[in-house]
């Protein structure tokens, strides 16, 4: 049966793309950005980085093997909106409890099928991740183009997804204590931490450092998050104040805070890094490794002269900075997700370097 189209997204520069509803029925303006990832759609839509984006997702088919209670990498999703080209809502897996689409009406987040998902990745991938907006088939262009002009994306995205109290994740015969910094940390990096001997303080964003240096832990962890890494003050002058005091190792923008900090520059990519599949070169062993990655903004190489940090990684598909050490202050990190589920597993030693840090540290207290 042949259904009329009930829905389009509109960009900020003139195309529409008409489809189909699922999830919220809601209108909602975003900015626009791809994934390439082949699986893994409940862990994208649940990642925090992803508050106030529109993901579209570049393999045609979503939906297939549904949703699991396991599998989230947040409690509460905050993704903007979701783009496929076909939603599968009928799945076929033993673990699913809930179809894709009921998980994002439960969190208020729209989503389209049927649109052509090939076209829209070249659209952003030529000009650029922009503006766009989700809304009902009737609505005259011009109405939502104005819709767009009017609509200012908001720059406070780490302090809506940040957890409000700090909470506790606790292991068996722990050997360390690390103090993680939820910029909108996803689940499995605290997974990944328990697995390894750590109990694991998660605290607010904006949490003072002396608050943090009075629980002496024996390593900071800076956690992944949404948007623009220089709206993020509180963490910056957080990493100035606790360097060199314990070992730091942060992930996304915890890698951006950590430039920052030190006095480097980071800029806005055309179009992002977002995937599973993503080549990056350790310039410390020489070793490639294939990475998942979500994030807009870049590390600027030029702007680390001078400031005590060493590039350790490169992207091998555009030469952007994938990871940084200071070697001097025991502090490290890397602009990709070492703890990717589902992803690769290549560089889950990155893990295993914070550990020894930390141990190190203990010997030498």
């Amino acid at each position: 049966m042949i259904r009329d189209y009930d829905c389009k997204i509109v960009l900020e520069d003139g195309p529409a793309y008409p489809g189909y509803r699922f999830g919220a029925r809601v209108d909602r303006v975003c900015e626009i950005v791809f994934n390439t990832s082949m699986v893994g759609y409940q862990e994208i839509v649940s990642d925090p980085s992803y508050t106030g984006q529109m993901v579209v997702m570049t393999y045609p088919i979503i939906g297939n093997y549904g949703i699991t209670d396991e599998d989230f990498e947040t409690k509460i999703p905050t993704a903007g909106a979701l783009a496929v080209r076909e939603y599968n809502d009928i799945p076929s897996n033993f673990r699913y409890t809930k179809t894709l689409s009921e998980i994002l009406e439960d969190y208020n987040i729209p989503a389209i099928e049927g649109v052509d998902t090939r076209k829209l990745t070249r659209s952003i991938r030529d000009f650029g991740s922009r503006k766009v907006l989700l809304t009902d088939i009737s609505v005259p262009e011009e109405e939502a183009l104005a819709r767009l002009r009017e609509t200012v994306l908001p720059r406070d995205q780490v302090a809506q997804v940040s957890c409000k109290k700090r909470w506790y994740a606790r292991t068996s015969n722990h050997r360390y204590n690390v103090v993680a910094v939820d910029c909108g940390m996803k689940l499995n990096i605290v997974r990944s931490l328990n697995q390894r001997g750590c109990n694991v303080t998660v605290v607010p964003y904006d949490t003072p450092a002396a608050v943090i240096a009075d629980m002496e832990p024996d390593g900071l962890f800076l956690s992944n998050g949404p948007g623009n890494p220089e709206d993020v003050l509180p963490l910056i002058e957080l990493v100035r104040a606790l360097r060199g005091r314990t070992p730091i190792f942060g992930i996304c923008l915890g890698h951006q805070m950590i430039a920052l900090a030190y006095g480097g520059k980071t800029y806005k990519l055309k179009f992002g890094h977002r995937g599973g599949n993503h080549p990056v070169k350790d310039l410390t062993t020489g070793r490639l490794e294939i990475t998942s990655q979500n994030h807009s903004y870049a590390v600027d190489a030029a702007s680390l002269a001078g400031t005590g940090l060493e590039a350790t990684h490169i992207n091998l598909l555009d030469n952007t900075v994938e990871g940084l050490r200071c070697q001097r202050d025991r502090v490290f990190s890397v602009q990709f997700h070492p703890e990717s589920a589902p992803g690769p597993q290549d560089s889950g030693y990155l893990f295993d370097r914070f550990i020894q840090m930390m141990e190190e540290g203990k010997r030498h207290a």
